[in-house]
């Protein structure tokens, strides 16, 4: 309800161009048709508790082979299905209830904003506003983090893909320098991890001096909110 999904799909898609569209729209089929044939990802906002049987087979997924092409009918037009296309629906529904025929078609996520991970969200606000250094800082972690993590997962396939394969391995040279080169990239990793967990723990003592902002303001968010339970005037 805060939109909190919209803002993370959005994020996500951006350097796809992802189009945005309601059920009110006038051309929102159309956008639905010409997305799923180029592989566009599409967000289907503020959609309520019953959705438009128009996009039914769209959450089947009732593809179907039409002259050795993946096609599906939408409507009443045949269009071709491309292996990109992703499909995003949101709704600012507070607790929305929807059916078990429904709720089977599509994977439920609930983006419904806690205390804590609103906290958490100001306190990267305040930082980035007051310290933006510590704030890129922080960031930078986070992705590399991520990057060691991808390498060391990689190093892990490869090392089973020599310890898999036929024959002695003592006579593989490809496979001893496989085994060489992942000591070497898993050593690496670890020092690196090593001075990111200093540098974090660093980042997050100078951070917490901004803690108490952030803890104000989320129980002021709440508070707000939480106005409407007691006159619908303030909704």
């Amino acid at each position: 309800p805060q939109g909190q999904a919209n803002k993370y799909f959005r994020n996500m898609e951006k350097k796809n161009k992802m189009k945005i569209i309601k059920l009110t729209d006038a051309d929102f089929v159309r956008t639905l048709e010409n997305s799923i044939q180029f592989g566009t990802p599409v967000l289907l906002e503020n959609v309520l508790e019953e959705l438009d049987p128009t996009i039914e087979p769209l959450l089947l997924k009732q593809t179907f082979k039409q002259g050795g092409v993946m096609c599906m009918r939408l409507g009443d037009a045949t269009i071709e299905y491309s292996k990109d296309f992703r499909f995003y629906i949101t709704t600012k529904l507070p607790n929305p209830h929807y059916m078990p025929e429904t709720a089977v078609k599509v994977t439920l996520l609930n983006f419904m904003i806690t205390q804590d991970g609103l906290q958490d969200q100001l306190l990267g606000i305040v930082v980035a506003q007051e310290r933006p250094d510590l704030e890129e800082e922080k960031s930078a972690l986070i992705l590399q983090g991520a990057e060691n993590k991808r390498k060391l997962a990689e190093t892990e396939d490869k090392i089973l893909e020599v310890l898999s394969a036929e024959g002695n391995i003592l006579e593989n040279q490809e496979g001893i320098q496989v085994l060489k080169d992942a000591k070497i990239i898993s050593n690496d990793i670890e020092e690196k991890q090593k001075i990111a967990e200093e540098t974090e723990k660093r980042i997050d003592e100078a951070r917490a001096g901004y803690t108490s902002t952030a803890w104000k303001s989320s129980i002021l968010f709440f508070a707000i909110s939480s106005l409407a339970n007691i006159e619908p005037m303030y909704q």
